[in-house]
């Protein structure tokens, strides 16, 4: 009888062992990972976007950008009677002039303060996907729908910049006339998620795509989130500021 009872308790021990390790029939289990919980506040720096046609305006918990979306900086696409006209003078022996010509725009960002990792990270789409703490517009990686920039980067200004069709100036990659001004490491403007954009140096190091995660950025201090944030950086290839989708939610963009 004493035999009997040990066996009976080894079988119920080695069923509940098997059940608490089982998932489904696939061998997952249905536990879903959350976002990383964050209070950052992104209002410190909103006092460094100063650019033509510029203004923000804080309202509760979030921050609303208005821009004329024009660079202050020369170009070969402003109309030749504007002053900051300027003949192409960069170090690209390709480049060719895009027919369009910068003009005033207005894009209006509607941004969150306190940016956090979004559940579902959404991909980012053509034309705006942030701003630049001059008021021009950042857009992603593409030309096109999944076009790649290799033709388009010819067209690309002194200041690694140009207009669309509509005389929308906008970066793709690095705007070199920020980085000559405040620094490779600086702080360059936010994503529509709120998040901050930064150049291609932390550190005093280089950072490359491999240095980053699959949305093209990584939680480290900076010197205006010395507790660390999570950010983006330029790279000098592709996809150059965003990867895989926004790492946060991303806010409103009309323009």
């Amino acid at each position: 009888m004493q035999n009997l009872k040990k066996l009976s308790f080894v079988i119920i021990l080695s069923a509940t062992i098997f059940v608490a390790c089982s998932g489904d029939d696939n061998g997952d289990t249905d536990e879903t990972i959350d976002p990383i919980a964050t209070d950052y506040d992104i209002t410190s720096i909103l006092n460094k976007f100063n650019g033509t046609g510029l203004s923000y305006e804080v309202n509760g918990n979030t921050v609303t950008f208005t821009t004329e979306g024009v660079p202050n900086h020369t170009s070969p696409y402003w109309p030749t009677n504007n002053p900051l006209y300027e003949a192409y003078n960069g170090t690209n022996t390709n480049f060719q002039l895009n027919p369009n010509t910068i003009s005033s725009q207005n894009i209006v960002f509607t941004i969150t303060l306190n940016p956090a990792e979004a559940t579902t990270h959404a991909a980012t789409g053509l034309g705006p996907i942030g701003i630049s703490r001059n008021g021009v517009a950042f857009y992603n990686q593409y030309a096109g729908p999944d076009e790649p920039l290799t033709n388009e980067i010819d067209s690309f200004d002194q200041w690694l910049g140009h207009p669309q069709m509509s005389g929308q100036y906008h970066y793709h990659i690095e705007p070199t006339y920020l980085t000559d001004q405040f620094g490779d490491d600086a702080f360059l403007g936010l994503l529509a998620d709120g998040f901050p954009v930064y150049g291609p140096i932390e550190n005093g190091n280089e950072i490359t795509n491999a240095d980053l995660d699959e949305y093209h950025g990584h939680n480290e201090p900076t010197a205006d989130f010395p507790d660390g944030i999570y950010h983006y950086h330029i790279t000098s290839e592709d996809p150059y500021l965003n990867g895989n989708g926004y790492y946060g939610t991303a806010g409103n963009i009309s323009n």
